[in-house]
């Protein structure tokens, strides 16, 4: 399952597809980590930051600093709610993954 949000001000991540598809209401505790660029906030019972009120994700600034968003930054959240995964992609990551398949639909014609 794929969404697209725009990190706010705050750092929250708004897509109320992908929360209810983890059955995720506020309140959920979560764990949310940097990995390799992505953000990664599985669910954990002392996880230290939870889905707001609103059902939004909060990415916390240490997160978001790593990942190099900044509010107005659109995310690409990639979920898996059968394995518990939710992987959340800033541009910068989407850049890395789509350079090398343009490369290939324009013959490394990139200019």
């Amino acid at each position: 399952m794929y969404g697209l949000a725009v990190v706010d001000c705050r750092g929250r991540v708004a897509d109320h597809t992908v929360v209810t598809a983890f059955g995720w209401v506020p309140g959920t505790r979560l764990d949310v980590r940097e990995c390799g660029g992505t953000a990664r906030p599985p669910p954990r019972r002392a996880g230290v930051f939870s889905v707001t009120k609103q059902g939004h994700l909060r990415l916390p600034a240490s997160v978001r600093h790593c990942c190099g968003l900044v509010p107005g930054d659109r995310v690409l959240l990639v979920a898996d709610p059968h394995r518990g995964v939710l992987i959340v992609h800033p541009p910068a990551v989407l850049d890395d993954l789509l350079t090398p398949r343009h490369a290939e639909l324009l013959d490394g014609d990139l200019a």
